[in-house]
């Protein structure tokens, strides 16, 4: 009898992580796009690396006014109506694309990637908590890990898309000046590929809203009433990881989404498949944290390792030669004939180290919340809002004239976020008061 139940268990659990798991790769292509959409704009619209970091900005800036916002939404019409509603949101953004486009406006696009990330984080207040209470609590980072290899697999994909749809019509055209016609078929290159994407998930949202995705029930029924969020950020193990995350999303948006800016000031031709290596690491951390981890690493440990690679790393790329090509050719197998001097591999690499992060921090702030798990997840989702600040941060780091240089010096604004996050894995986690 005790099989049986545990076998139909499993059978219930199987489609709903299937369908959560489609999600996690529709919320990582979209995300990762923005790797690929932020140098192509800058040379397009002439941006300089702070105006280019505006493009991650608006996108990610979203989260910090529509976290709690969104976990209230999806409280008062439920879990999966939540899912696609995200998803209808998302799809409104893709058109959104359109006449940014046609305008070649920039603030047309920014509004567009606003509204990108609403939907965005709709979706992700929706979909975190199905992994996380879909199963024991114990496994919850392991679960984490495989819809973080998902979402990564998209990263690596959607630059790689981008690049064969659209870059690929306009060959040597990095450290030219574009002429008006060229200007214009470039942005226009932009508005399919878009259309495409937003029927997609419009599509997605449909067959969401009428699947047979269960409900979940959260145990507190008034759990964002005044106070709750107040009674939530007196645990310093969740109030210290919504930080931890916070710093995380900047670096691992650092990493993913200037790595193609700063491979057009190198002259890189293909800049724009450049989060690819970022993506193809992160999965590799990824896959490596779920043989590891708790067989061999706590979470504990693991993020701990995470960090200190970080800080070693972040050095690495601020002290490292931007023209030499040396430890990329006997590291990597270049996309496409790419060769990435070493500075930009070693961007890529970060992907590794950033990869355990997120799963871990998890389970770690939301442990022993009980009733208020549901307020934690909202909170914790609004440390996305790092990925606003953090290129924002690397962009100002970089100086006005926008040189690889500039560009290069300017990734030290990474070390300090490591450092929290070495705080949390060795400390900020097992604090259970402020006192």
């Amino acid at each position: 009898m005790e099989a049986t139940v545990s076998t139909t268990k499993k059978q219930s659990n199987f489609v709903p992580m299937a369908i959560v798991a489609t999600l996690f790769f529709i919320l990582g292509f979209a995300t990762w796009l923005n790797g690929s959409l932020m140098p192509y704009l800058k040379q397009i619209l002439d941006l300089t690396p702070l105006q280019a970091s505006l493009i991650l900005f608006s996108f990610y800036i979203a989260v910090t006014f529509t976290a709690v916002p969104s976990a209230i939404i999806i409280k008062k019409i439920g879990y999966k109506n939540g899912m696609a509603l995200g998803m209808a949101v998302m799809m409104l953004a893709g058109f959104l694309y359109v006449p940014a486009a046609k305008t070649q406006v920039f603030a047309l696009f920014l509004f567009a990637q606003l509204v990108m990330g609403i939907g965005q984080t709709l979706l992700q207040t929706a979909v975190n908590p199905y992994v996380v209470r879909i199963g024991p609590e114990e496994s919850a980072a392991a679960r984490v890990s495989v819809m973080g290899i998902l979402n990564k697999s998209a990263g690596v994909l959607a630059p790689m898309v981008f690049t064969a749809l659209i870059l690929s019509n306009f060959t040597g055209l990095v450290g030219k000046d574009l002429s008006q016609e060229e200007i214009d078929q470039m942005a226009n290159s932009l508005i399919f590929p878009y259309i495409g994407m937003a029927m997609f998930i419009g599509v997605l949202a449909l067959a969401v809203k009428f699947s047979p995705l269960p409900e979940l029930i959260d145990d507190d029924t008034q759990a964002h009433e005044k106070g709750m969020v107040k009674a939530a950020l007196a645990r310093p193990n969740l109030a210290l990881g919504v930080l931890a995350l916070f710093v995380y999303v900047a670096v691992e948006v650092i990493a993913g989404d200037t790595i193609g800016t700063f491979a057009l000031a190198l002259g890189v031709e293909k800049y724009s498949v450049m989060t690819s290596y970022t993506m193809v690491c992160m999965v590799l951390g990824y896959a490596l944290g779920i043989l590891l981890i708790p067989r061999v690493l706590s979470q504990q440990m693991a993020l701990t390792i995470s960090a200190i690679l970080g800080c070693v790393l972040t050095l690495a790329i601020v002290l490292g030669d931007a023209q030499s090509t040396m430890i990329a050719n006997a590291l990597l197998v270049p996309f496409g004939g790419v060769a990435l001097p070493d500075p930009l591999l070693l961007i890529a690499v970060l992907g590794f180290a950033n990869a355990i992060v997120w799963p871990a921090v998890w389970p770690l702030a939301l442990s022993g919340l009980g009733k208020l798990t549901s307020v934690g997840s909202g909170l914790l989702i609004m440390g996305i809002a790092g990925g606003a600040f953090g290129p924002l941060f690397w962009g100002l780091a970089s100086g006005s004239d926008g040189g690889a240089q500039g560009q290069q010096s300017a990734y030290l604004v990474m070390l300090p976020c490591y450092l929290f996050i070495l705080f949390y894995a060795i400390k900020g986690h097992k604090m259970t008061s402020w006192k």
